[in-house]
């Protein structure tokens, strides 16, 4: 079905299921970003234009017709997401943006914090059962949720943009997290134990939650609180002002403690090198830059004093992110390609269909003569720590850009490189998955397989073009023409890396 235009030149919108990248040179979807965490969720719902360039599909419009109210997570017990609550507060933000939920062609349900646990990702994942085809589900841990928040809030995109070393730092309720970008990449991230809801008060300043590194932080300043207690707005700053120092001392690459006790929940930030911008993104964000005046009975607005106090003496340039508390997808696209069944290698033919399968896109040396085994196995547990993959879970897509000859000695490094690299995932006699732009998947399949007398299930295939928050489903194999049909679904931010745009809030001054 293509793409229509109305009598006044507006594009006709439509759902459909049927769009090939064969029959199509632009499509339309019709999207829906969920992001679920341990202190707020929020919907969005966007229309996201794709137009066909050489073997793949880029966004070239989004437009984002619905964002809806920011829902403090609520709780049935300390640690269990009210999911009856949560769903209700999902079917209304449905109706007031005036879709229907079979209407969406393609989503992500982003979960982190103690939306990730098992009992509640279950109860959560309940409440998307009808759209489980369509939607990514991404469950995020402290590195992958950095990374997330460092392409949400655009700062991915300006580094392309203003050519410079960007730090974001996204401030929620429980933790902070800090990405260092350089040349459209996320190349260092950390987290820490510091946020506005780690001290949570009622109307008359009595203690209604209390975390943990709540609690070490008012120990520090030798106070004692409970649940119950009642704290003073000095006592308020002071804990707000040491929550921003051991920030701005994990920002610098340290290693912030209270006590003997490691704020730190990733290794220090690796970044040594000068930063010329910082942005903050995140729920104390929109306090940073004036975008909130009210307050929800935490510390955001005196963390945001003091965070900001603190960036005018650091001397780094303050630009102000595409989006604060909503810096998460907006959703994600979705078409459909095929393979060519020449250059593919399926073993056994049983393994398929896979689906929701993410890819990974490690930085491979293949364009030397010589490929380094130990360098290609190295490249990839990288990236899997990045992205929290290291947990054999399931199977991962690695995305091969194949370069130079393919040689006997090329193909056996490589090879073994990759069962190297995925050697938890090889243990656990999962489906090893490559998806290469060359034509070299049939003789990657075979090497495997005959060579190296690997007995996990095989799927090497090519053709694609693919990159990092991509997932893909890889359907049966046709029997008429060999091949097999790829659904590819990108997850969409607010910024394009691709296109060096921002999606513009409200001027706001900094």
């Amino acid at each position: 079905m293509p793409i229509e235009q109305g009598s006044d030149g507006e594009r006709i919108y439509f759902s459909s299921t049927g769009r090939t990248l064969a029959d199509e040179d632009e499509i339309c979807v019709l999207s829906v970003g969920v992001d679920i965490g341990s202190s707020t969720s929020h919907l969005v719902f966007s229309r996201i234009v794709l137009e066909r360039l050489d073997s793949r599909y880029v966004v070239t419009e989004r437009e984002t017709f619905y964002q809806s109210d920011i829902l403090l997570t609520p709780y049935a017990s300390a640690d269990e997401i009210d999911a009856d609550a949560l769903g209700a507060f999902i079917a209304r933000q449905y109706e007031s943006a005036m879709v229907d939920p079979d209407e969406i062609d393609a989503g992500a349900l982003i979960l982190t914090g103690v939306a990730v646990r098992r009992s509640n990702a279950r109860r959560i994942g309940e409440l998307f059962a009808a759209q489980a085809g369509k939607l990514v589900a991404v469950s995020a841990g402290d590195s992958l949720e950095t990374v997330m928040a460092a392409y949400g809030s655009g700062a991915v995109a300006r580094s392309i943009r203003d050519e410079a070393t960007v730090m974001n730092v996204d401030v929620g309720g429980g933790t902070a997290k800090i990405a260092v970008c350089h040349n459209g990449e996320v190349t260092a991230i950390t987290a820490v134990d510091i946020g506005a809801r780690l001290i949570c008060i009622d109307a008359d300043r009595r203690i209604v939650r209390l975390e943990e590194a709540g609690r070490r932080f008012a120990a520090d300043l030798g106070l004692r609180l409970w649940l119950g207690d009642t704290l003073s707005e000095a006592h308020a700053r002071a804990l707000a002002a040491g929550m921003a120092d051991r920030l701005f001392e994990a920002m610098r690459g340290g290693t912030p403690k209270l006590g003997d006790t490691a704020l730190l929940r990733l290794d220090p930030l690796p970044w040594r090198g000068h930063v010329d911008e910082v942005t903050f993104s995140g729920g104390v964000a929109e306090y940073i830059f004036g975008w909130e005046q009210g307050s929800f009975g935490d510390l955001g607005a005196l963390l945001g004093e003091e965070i900001r106090r603190r960036v005018d003496a650091w001397g780094v340039r303050l630009e102000k992110p595409a989006e604060g508390i909503r810096a998460t997808v907006i959703g994600a696209s979705q078409y459909t390609t095929q393979v060519s069944g020449s250059t593919i290698f399926v073993s056994p033919l049983g393994t398929l269909p896979l689906r929701n399968i993410p890819v990974i896109a490690p930085q491979l040396a293949l364009d030397r003569e010589t490929i380094e085994a130990s360098a290609i196995s190295e490249a990839i547990k990288a990236v899997l720590s990045r992205l929290d993959l290291t947990e054999p879970d399931g199977p991962v897509a690695v995305f091969v850009p194949w370069r130079g000859s393919a040689t006997f000695l090329r193909l056996d490094a490589f090879c073994r490189g990759i069962a190297g690299g995925l050697a938890s995932r090889v243990a656990k006699h999962l489906p090893i998955v490559l998806a290469g732009d060359g034509d070299v998947g049939g003789l990657i399949g075979i090497h495997f397989r005959e060579e190296m007398k690997l007995a996990n299930p095989i799927v090497s295939i090519d053709g694609l073009e693919l990159k990092e928050f991509d997932y893909i489903d890889i359907g049966e194999m046709l029997e008429a023409s060999g091949a097999v049909p790829v659904v590819i679904k990108s997850l969409i931010f607010p910024t394009s890396a691709a296109l060096g745009q921002e999606w513009k809030k409200e001027p706001a001054a900094v």
